[in-house]
């Protein structure tokens, strides 16, 4: 078997339904909200034409409408979850707001629809998502917020999933069109943050994070300019079974940036980016001791994969730290538990050591 096809993605991920328990946490930290329109409502378009981008390609996207008696309905809708997700919920800012356009993608697993919504005073726009809740995204989208440099605004109710857009450049685009033009201290940033990037991935078990599944964000300072690495796509949340599968620089549309590692960074800076990372994580997971001990009880208890795929990743990390835990592993949720776990035991002994020097 080739190494390209060891890396293969299951091709059609499953929904999960959302839990009890699940729910209850997405009420206990105001994720979960009631909101006038859903997913399936969205569904109800009359007609479509195909969204091109600048060059001329297919987007894959396809841009909705629907019988005028309904627009109404769905704009002043969408508006109110605008409100919801980005401001106090009322009515306020409504007149000031214009839909601009509505989405759909057919690509992927989610079939997300996308909303432009528009300040008519000053013509700033921003996107969000309406999507089918699944609670492997779920799961994504929290660990996320908790785990990550970034905060993620997201709304659930019933079996309707709302995400903010994040911003940033697609990383395959980035790859094509922007990498060439990057100095070289910005090439040695790159590497470092896809490093650091590789290992958060890694450890939080976020898979699938191909080219187009993530951004590059430019963040201009002082005299040079500092790259940050996103993902934008969590339906692979402790999902699969290779361990591979969960660390970005094995995937060949990563090839390029691999590359950089290799060529810009000595194998001693990148391994102390690793740990700089790890503890990083474990500091988060420190400070975030209840909220993440509560999100990962839901997931011991959740079915978001199959029994053959989580056994498969317990043995394959198993094999990678030696340690025992993931062995008695019995749901993926116990894994991400032990792999958390094994990242604050790791920095926890070493600050240990250096208060006793």
């Amino acid at each position: 078997m080739s190494a390209e096809d060891k890396m293969l993605i299951s091709k059609k991920k499953p929904s999960y339904p959302v839990s009890d328990d699940l729910r209850a946490y997405l009420r206990e930290y105001n994720r979960e909200t009631k909101i006038p329109v859903f997913y399936e409502d969205l569904l109800r378009f009359s007609g479509s034409i195909v969204v091109y981008d600048k060059e001329g390609e297919d987007t894959l996207w396809i841009r909705v409408f629907y019988q005028e008696f309904e627009r109404k309905e769905i704009d002043s809708s969408l508006k109110k979850i605008y409100s919801l997700l980005y401001s106090d919920g009322t009515n306020k800012i409504s007149e000031f707001l214009s839909i601009d356009a509505i989405d759909y993608c057919t690509f992927g697993n989610s079939k997300p629809f996308r909303v432009k919504i528009r300040n008519i005073l000053n013509d700033n726009h921003v996107h969000f998502y309406v999507k089918k809740a699944d609670a492997s995204r779920i799961y994504g989208l929290e660990l996320e917020h908790i785990l990550s440099p970034n905060r993620i605004h997201f709304l659930v109710h019933e079996d309707t999933l709302v995400e903010e857009h994040i911003t940033g450049i697609p990383g395959d685009e980035f790859i094509k069109t922007h990498l060439k033009h990057c100095d070289e201290h910005g090439k040695s940033l790159l590497a470092k943050e896809f490093v650091k990037f590789n290992e958060r991935c890694m450890m939080r078990l976020l898979g699938d994070m191909r080219a187009y599944n993530y951004v590059v964000v430019p963040i201009h300072d002082f005299d040079h300019v500092v790259y940050k690495f996103r993902a934008i796509d969590f339906d692979q949340q402790c999902y699969e079974g290779k361990f591979r599968l969960y660390r970005p620089q094995f995937y060949k549309e990563n090839a390029a940036l691999v590359k950089l590692v290799s060529e810009r960074l000595q194998d001693s800076s990148v391994e102390q980016y690793k740990n700089e990372e790890r503890a990083l994580l474990a500091k988060r997971i420190l400070s975030t001791n209840k909220r993440i001990r509560t999100l990962i009880g839901c997931m011991e208890k959740d079915t978001i994969s199959t029994p053959e795929k989580m056994t498969q990743l317990k043995m394959e990390i198993y094999e990678f730290t030696r340690d025992i835990k993931f062995k008695n592993c019995q749901s993926m949720g116990e894994v991400l538990r032990a792999s958390l776990e094994f990242v604050k035991r790791n920095y926890e002994n070493v600050s240990a050591k250096d208060l006793e020097r």
